[in-house]
């Protein structure tokens, strides 16, 4: 599989793949078909270095992005970003581009705020921000299996 190497080749290969999430660093390359945050989540756990990379995300929201923060990803475009999450990835120097800007990500049944952007509202660094998100992926998971 040949490896993106500019953000546009991750956005291209986002669009005509159907991923959610594609990233690429000097070490790793890894594509998703996953929603939401977990992906990220999954990725920051392993301890994989994409450290410096690009990355290429159907919708960030600012649980994502303060995800991306910790990661150290230099670079990422968003087919929908939410603004928080933008002024996040502004504050910790992540480029951002981007097709569409809203005031916040909306939940997947189109009734209220996402769980996420909800869980790390009013949440000013990315160190707060992670053991929130775990706890609510924790929350959403035992909602699912009940």
């Amino acid at each position: 599989m040949e490896r993106a190497n500019d953000l546009q080749s991750l956005k291209n290969t986002l669009i005509d793949k159907g991923l959610t999430l594609v990233i690429s660093s000097s070490e790793c390359y890894i594509e998703s078909t996953e929603r939401g945050v977990k992906p990220l989540l999954a990725i920051l756990e392993s301890q994989k270095n994409i450290n410096g990379g690009l990355a290429a995300d159907k919708v960030i929201g600012k649980a994502a992005a303060f995800l991306y923060v910790l990661l150290g990803v230099k670079e990422v475009y968003a087919a929908v970003i939410s603004q928080p999450a933008l002024e996040v990835a502004e504050k910790y120097g992540i480029k951002i581009f981007y097709d569409k800007l809203v005031p916040g990500i909306i939940n997947r049944a189109g009734d209220g705020p996402c769980p996420m952007e909800s869980a790390v509202y009013g949440v000013d660094s990315p160190e707060k921000a992670l053991p929130l998100i775990r706890k609510k992926i924790s929350q959403l998971s035992e909602n699912k299996q009940s």
